[in-house]
């Protein structure tokens, strides 16, 4: 499967960790705990070293998880001791990151998006396949209780033909920090790329986009509110509407994704779901957003050690990456574009 296959027979894979944020904790966490996941028996990981983006951040978390900290990821991707590079970052590096731990060598976990330009994004997965390296693109909307809510009852609904998915954060004062950045963040759609991924997961391949969007501006590197919406056509006819937004002139929080069908329909707000049908509200199960990082990490080694298929392809996320791109293109022009050559 991969050139390092042997190796990885016979010790632990030893990683490298890019970022000292939420998703970063997170990732540290489930690799320092594998031991005890897998009963006892010997690791399959073994964290090395961190580097963040402040001398201070990268020094309490190294001291925290009782790991080395580095100065820079240039340094860390060049380490003969590192065989694995997660990257959880701010979206503008991902890429520039990806292609230096690709080119030394290195397997890949990537937040998504892989990058913030197509063209890179497929530059990268080729490399990966030349230099016989994993390159996995997290997407932990698809291991989430919502997600896998959908995927079991869609079928209940019959042909669906509408779907609104919102995801709507009121934050007043709104945070002066990477997410709200244009450079370090990108695109809405492709900074927050789960919004549209769940649809493509679900829903397949998609025929026309058009998207409208508006910042309200603190200065010009950082805004205090964003709002996208976005329509999206799919070969098979299905309409979706994808809203996304945050910060100060928002004033109503909402996560919201309705799917309509000609018989019935699935309606989650929040954490609760419930099946439409005439006459009757029928109450969803829906499962737990926690451990969601942890069960990546799993699935990565075990993929990485034993052969066993991921749950997304990279192939998956760029598609994904290449709907976000013509959303942005159409946000820009005005117009309703068209995936036929896409």
């Amino acid at each position: 499967m991969y050139n390092s296959e042997a190796a990885l027979e016979k010790a632990r894979v030893r990683i490298g960790l890019v970022g000292t944020g939420y998703a970063a904790k997170f990732r540290a966490e489930a690799l320092l705990n594998d031991e005890q996941v897998r009963g006892g028996q010997a690791g399959r990981s073994h964290l090395v070293a961190v580097v963040g983006h402040t001398t201070e951040k990268t020094q309490s978390f190294a001291k925290e998880y009782e790991i080395e900290g580095l100065s820079s990821w240039q340094e860390l991707v060049g380490r003969e001791d590192i065989d694995l590079v997660v990257i959880s970052t701010v979206n503008r590096d991902h890429g520039a990151i990806a292609r230096a731990a690709l080119t030394n060598g290195k397997h890949v976990i990537v937040e998504y998006p892989l990058s913030l330009d197509v063209v890179e994004a497929e530059e990268l997965i080729a490399l990966a396949k030349a230099q016989q390296k994993l390159l996995h693109v997290e997407h932990l909307e698809l291991l989430g209780g919502l997600h896998q809510a959908l995927k079991q009852n869609l079928a209940k609904i019959g042909e669906v033909f509408y779907v609104r998915y919102s995801t709507i954060n009121s934050q007043n004062p709104a945070p002066r920090k990477w997410t709200y950045n244009h450079e370090l963040f990108g695109f809405p759609l492709i900074g927050a790329l789960s919004r549209l991924h769940r649809l493509t997961d679900l829903f397949g391949k998609v025929f026309t986009v058009n998207c409208h969007q508006r910042y309200w501006e603190i200065e010009p590197e950082y805004y205090q509110t964003c709002f996208c919406t976005s329509q999206i056509c799919f070969n098979s006819g299905l309409l979706a509407q994808v809203v996304y937004a945050k910060g100060e002139t928002i004033w109503q929080s909402e996560r919201k994704f309705e799917v309509h069908g000609e018989k019935g329909g699935l309606i989650f707000d929040g954490d609760t779901g419930i099946f439409i049908q005439p006459g009757e509200n029928i109450p969803i199960e829906v499962g737990s957003r926690r451990g969601l990082f942890a069960k990546d990490t799993t699935m990565v080694l075990d993929h990485l050690f034993d052969g066993t298929p991921l749950y997304v392809t990279a192939e998956e996320s760029l598609y994904t990456l290449k709907v976000a791109d013509t959303a942005q293109r159409a946000a820009l022009t005005g117009l309703t574009m068209f995936m036929k050559d896409v």
